[in-house]
């Protein structure tokens, strides 16, 4: 069967294809998973746990399968930054923020999400904690709303793990994405996290990092952050880079990081729709685009709070900010067809069980032409992708003599499944 999505791509039938890995490195169902970061204070007009559940149908209808809930513990009150303060300056691991509820809400919200299917990851922040924390006193960087943790401490070490274990031994989560995972020593995540496995095998990790990807996913953490990936979307979108610097970047990270080790995709996140401004800002009318090549190219895709409604604003940080929902420039639909696309072709799962990305030759140096082929015994899928990077239109020529004209920032996709040799 044979399909095509213009916005983005079509299909050809190249051989060259992939075969499955045996052998699985990550929980079975991650694979094919897109994953959601819940913004629990602006997600909705209450900004709490109670009233996130309402959002899990529509999470569910889009096909989101990872839910990471932002930092939702108590926030230290000294050197607070606004009034409400940084999720991120915590005072107490071991406790909810009565912002956002009671345990008993957040427990409940997460016994619905796991009732409809949903795993649901913690944000924690292993790096440093608040002024006013009884955990230390030494403050490091400008960051004078937090304070950095000594690793050389083994009871510091002890306490960390402890608390990890509490959040999924008691409350039952499903494992954690890991604030500036790198700022941490290695050797502690590659003990916290194979000690957490030995009761929780099936917990997935997520590291903020990139520069020590390699390293941090060698065993304590599934997937990293695919920031150089965002940064060179952001430039190609703004003609500051081109579809040569898109290949460079992914030729780096092939030949820096290891093959299984999963890259998050994303064009926006809580500090970059904060501090750096909206996907609509910083890219225009290129954010389709870019969306789509975070499905297409090998990782997981990520979506933040507000991408479904449309958000059109930057949200406070530390005070209290409600996405917008604009109708006209709503996401939902587009980003559902996303994860459909996704979960039914096994070639864009993502490593070691989707297929490697390979170039397709053309003779437009504005368009990016790939594809990903998987073969499964007999049965091959392939998916392949051209896209016009620019500003202007383009018309392009592949390899295979197959001509094709786009519009500014548009493309097509094409994808066939079950075919036989």
């Amino acid at each position: 069967m044979k399909k095509t999505l213009f916005f983005a791509l079509a299909l050809i039938g190249l051989m060259s294809c992939a075969k499955q890995a045996e052998e699985l490195r990550h929980p079975k169902w991650a694979y094919d998973a897109t994953i959601y970061e819940l913004n629990t204070r602006q997600a909705t007009p209450e900004g709490t746990f109670a009233a996130a559940e309402g959002l899990l149908p529509m999470l569910k209808e889009n096909g989101i399968d990872i839910i990471w809930v932002m930092p939702c513990q108590p926030i230290g009150v000294i050197t607070r930054k606004g009034t409400l303060g940084s999720y991120y300056s915590i005072i107490d691991y071991c406790a909810i923020n009565p912002e956002f509820g009671t345990r008993a809400d957040f427990e409940h919200f997460l016994a619905k999400a796991h009732k409809m299917g949903f795993k649901v990851i913690l944000d924690w922040v292993a790096n440093h904690t608040a002024p006013d924390s009884e955990w230390t006193k030494m403050v490091q960087y400008d960051w004078t709303d937090i304070s950095k943790l000594n690793y050389e401490n083994q009871d510091m070490r002890n306490e960390m793990l402890k608390c990890m274990h509490w959040w999924m031994d008691s409350i039952g989560i499903d494992g954690f994405r890991c604030d500036v995972a790198g700022e941490v020593p290695t050797d502690f995540w590659n003990w916290a996290m194979s000690d957490l496995r030995q009761t929780h095998p099936d917990m997935f990790t997520l590291a903020e990092d990139e520069d020590k990807a390699d390293e941090l996913t060698e065993s304590a953490f599934d997937m990293y952050y695919g920031w150089s990936l965002h940064h060179v979307m952001n430039d190609i979108a703004q003609g500051k880079a081109t579809v040569e610097d898109l290949w460079a970047n992914l030729a780096k990270t092939d030949s820096t990081i290891r093959p299984e080790a999963i890259r998050m995709n994303f064009i926006t996140n809580h500090d970059e729709n904060s501090w750096n401004g909206t996907e609509f800002e910083r890219m225009g009318d290129a954010v389709k685009l870019f969306t789509t090549l975070c499905y297409f190219l090998p990782g997981m895709p990520m979506i933040y709070t507000g991408q479904l409604s449309g958000n059109h604003h930057r949200l406070a940080f530390f005070e209290k900010d409600v996405i917008d929902i604009d109708e006209e420039h709503a996401q939902a639909e587009f980003l559902h067809n996303m994860n459909l696309m996704r979960k039914h072709n096994p070639a864009l799962f993502s490593p070691e069980k989707g297929a490697p990305l390979e170039r397709i030759g053309c003779d437009n140096e504005a368009i990016f032409a790939a594809k990903r082929c998987l073969r499964e015994g007999k049965k091959v899928n392939e998916v392949i992708a051209v896209m016009n990077m620019s500003d202007q239109p383009q018309k392009v020529t592949l390899e295979n003599g197959e001509t094709y004209e786009f519009e500014p920032w548009k493309g097509m996709i094409s994808f066939e499944q079950g075919k036989k040799e």
